[in-house]
C-alpha cells in the first residue's frame, strides 16, 4: 500500500474505530458464522487475521484455537479491537501493526489466515491474496470474506462510486469470479466460494464513517435514482 492510500486509510478510519468495533452489523454477520462452519479450525492451529477492523473474526476464530494474530494498518483499529475482544474474554489473541499488501511474518507461519470485509480498502488485491498464500503453511487455508460487485460493467462502476463517496479510502469491489483468479494466481486451490446478501441500515451505514450530511443527500439520491443495473444491486 503507497503511503497516500495508508494516510487515507487512517484518517477514514481511525476517528471512526470504536464504532466499528461496536458495530452489531459486523459482529453479527451470517458470514462469519459460516466461516466457521467452512474452515473449521483447530485448537492447535496458529491464525493471522488481516487487517482485522473491529476485531470480530480474530475474536470468533479465538474461541476455536491456539493463538490469533490480529494486524491493522490503523493503530487506532488496534485499539478498539483490543478493548472489544478483551472484553468479550478472548485470549491468545496478539495485534500489531501491518500493511496487508507486505506482512512481516516469515513464510508458512500460520495454519489460517483470515480477511474480512476488508480487501475493497486494498490498492493490490493480488498482492495481498499472494501474501496470504506465503504466510500460510503448506495445506493451510485462506478465508476471506468481502463485499462483490455483479458482472455488468457499469453496475461495478457506479457501485464503486457509491462506496467511495461515503469513504474515500474505498478502492475497489470485485466481481466474485475474479477473486478466483487472484487465488489461482497465488498458487491457491479454490475449495469453497459462497456469496450472501447482506441488508444494511443507511443511517448506520454512513453513521459508522461519519458521513457529513451533504454527502448523505448526494448517497441518498444515487440510491434513489439509479439505473436499473444498480438499483436491482442495490435493492433498495
Amino acid at each position: 500500500m503507497t503511503h497516500t492510500h495508508a494516510v487515507q486509510v487512517r484518517n477514514s478510519f481511525g476517528p471512526n474505530a470504536e464504532k466499528y468495533a461496536r458495530s452489531a452489523a459486523f459482529a453479527g454477520s451470517p458470514s462469519l458464522n459460516r466461516l466457521l462452519e467452512v474452515v473449521a479450525p483447530q485448537p492447535h492451529w496458529v491464525a493471522l487475521d488481516v487487517a482485522t477492523g473491529g476485531g470480530h473474526c480474530a475474536l470468533a476464530v479465538a474461541g476455536r484455537v491456539g493463538r490469533v494474530v490480529a494486524t491493522d494498518i490503523t493503530p487506532e483499529m488496534l485499539t478498539a479491537a483490543r478493548a472489544m475482544i478483551e472484553g468479550h474474554g478472548g485470549a491468545h489473541v496478539y495485534f500489531g501493526e501491518a500493511d496487508a499488501h507486505a506482512l512481516p511474518f516469515a513464510s508458512g507461519t500460520f495454519d489460517l489466515v483470515t480477511c474480512r470485509i476488508a480487501p475493497h480498502h486494498f490498492p493490490d488485491v493480488a498482492a495481498f491474496v499472494r501474501e496470504c498464500a506465503r504466510a500460510a503453511r503448506p495445506g493451510g487455508t485462506v478465508a476471506v470474506i468481502d463485499n462483490i460487485a455483479p458482472g455488468d460493467g457499469f453496475t461495478v462502476r457506479y457501485l464503486n462510486a457509491f462506496e467511495k463517496l461515503r469513504d474515500p479510502s474505498h478502492h475497489w469491489v470485485y466481481p466474485a469470479r475474479r477473486w478466483g483468479d487472484f487465488f489461482a494466481e497465488a498458487g491457491l486451490r479454490v475449495t469453497r466460494l459462497e456469496t450472501f446478501r447482506q441488508a444494511h441500515d443507511f443511517g448506520d451505514y454512513c453513521e459508522r464513517m461519519a458521513v457529513p450530511p451533504r454527502t448523505r443527500d448526494r448517497l441518498r439520491a444515487m440510491l434513489m435514482q439509479a439505473p436499473a443495473g444498480p438499483a436491482a444491486a442495490f435493492e433498495v
